[in-house]
């Protein structure tokens, strides 16, 4: 190996690329040195370095048209920019029958017929060649300086694009990034080493700490390519995120074997799972947890302390939205199929559990279910709260009995993982 082969695969090494990316950087950043010492701005250049000699061949490459007078040439670009700037005014693209029998000649990349054959006799039209051109000697400091510059560019997109491509890959899962700082709109910068991902204000999660030189997990929104290179869009309020954390942390979700159905989710306070399997030997509420509620811990740590109620999903809609409204027991459910509103009978030692702390269950239930609750009271004054009402601010928890309403603070005293006794769920906490 040679001091340029040495010289090339350490630039390899220390960014990440391979040897034929980085080689053809070089052979492109000698096609501008030519250009810029011995060619013409007309010149289309591409060169070719042998590396174990150091010779350079270049070739000005051409497709052969027909030909046209400079007159018929003039005349049309003239129309061509009537036409482009009637379409800028009327904000719209041209299309190909507007131009098409127009001249559209390029003396960079085309080379009309009569040249052509002055070049090759048996040339024809919409063959491309490839003529090569003399290199006089070697190239000058300003030449030098031009192709330092485009290796450098090409190197830096290169590495974009690497880096694009690695995290398009990550799309959709779950990444571990390191908070750096929030940018002026509010959102966070994160750090993955080669590259820096966004979260959004919108996509933050309320009230949570974000450290600098704290490491987290992040759920890729998107990932698109920018101006300045790779733009990676992070979320930790998604409800993907706490789909994909789970996925990570149960081999029966990322195998397939127990599914999660749906989602509803208060980021930052409260997510609602429900799993459901069509595997008998399976308990799906079982698998979730852990032994000792060692997954479910993990989870809820990797969520910063969100409490997590794991539901066993039922296609019996009674059933299910009983279970939705865990752990408060339910006495009865009647259905309205036409307006999707059901109504939920509770005991009244059960009204403020069925409710939450600031309507936070029965709004998750309904989101969970997909239908408007109305949770009514069994015997008393049959008070009503509804999940609309409550997901709009016109009702709370206040609103309900003060017995209730300690009963229901009380609850919240529980720890974040507790299994509930004869109820198809598992509570991160009873409030």
């Amino acid at each position: 190996m040679n001091d340029i082969q040495k010289a090339i695969q350490m630039l390899c090494d220390e960014k990440g690329l391979t040897y034929e990316v980085v080689f053809d950087a070089v052979e492109i950043a000698l096609a501008a040195a030519y250009r810029k010492d011995f060619g013409s701005r007309q010149g289309n250049y591409v060169a070719k370095f042998d590396v174990e000699t150091g010779d350079i061949n270049v070739w000005d490459i051409k497709e052969v048209v027909a030909d046209h007078t400079e007159e018929e040439i003039e005349q049309d670009q003239e129309a061509l920019s009537l036409l482009r700037e009637q379409a800028r005014i009327e904000d719209r693209d041209l299309t190909d029958e507007e131009t098409a029998g127009l001249i559209m000649y390029n003396p960079k990349t085309q080379l009309m017929l009569a040249e052509a054959k002055a070049v090759k006799p048996e040339a024809e039209i919409g063959e491309t060649l490839e003529i090569l051109q003399k290199v006089p000697g070697d190239f000058g400091r300003m030449a030098a300086q031009t192709a330092k510059q485009v290796i450098i560019q090409k190197i830096r997109e290169a590495e974009r694009k690497s880096v694009f491509e690695d995290f398009k890959e990550e799309e959709g899962k779950v990444v571990q990034g390191i908070v750096q700082r929030r940018d002026r709109s509010g959102g966070l910068i994160i750090d993955f080493g080669k590259v820096t991902g966004i979260v959004p204000p919108s996509d933050t999660v309320r009230g949570e700490r974000y450290t600098p030189g704290q490491r987290m997990q992040f759920y890729v929104l998107r990932v698109e390519m920018g101006a300045r290179g790779p733009e990676i869009i992070l979320s930790r309020s998604s409800n993907k995120m706490v789909e994909s954390v789970f996925a990570q942390e149960i081999p029966e979700i990322d195998d397939g074997s127990v599914q999660i159905k749906v989602i509803a989710r208060d980021p930052g306070h409260r997510s609602k799972v429900a799993v459901f399997t069509e595997d008998d030997s399976i308990d799906p509420i079982g698998a979730c947890i852990g032994q000792r509620g060692s997954r479910i811990t993990t989870i809820i740590s990797e969520l910063g302390g969100e409490k997590i109620d794991v539901i066993q999903w039922s296609n019996n809609t009674m059933e299910f939205i009983k279970n939705a409204l865990s752990p408060a027991k339910v006495s009865s459910v009647e259905l309205d199929e036409e307006t999707r509103e059901a109504t939920v009978f509770v005991p009244a030692d059960q009204f403020s559990l069925a409710i939450g702390r600031g309507g936070q269950n029965v709004r998750l239930g309904a989101d969970l279910t997909g239908w408007k609750l109305n949770v009514v009271q069994d015997g008393g004054d049959g008070e009503m709260v509804s999940s609309e009402s409550v997901a709009e601010g016109d009702v709370s928890v206040g609103e309900v009995s003060e017995s209730n309403k300690t009963e229901a603070m009380d609850g919240a005293e529980e720890p974040k993982a507790k299994v509930i006794p004869d109820a198809p769920i598992v509570m991160s906490d009873e409030s």
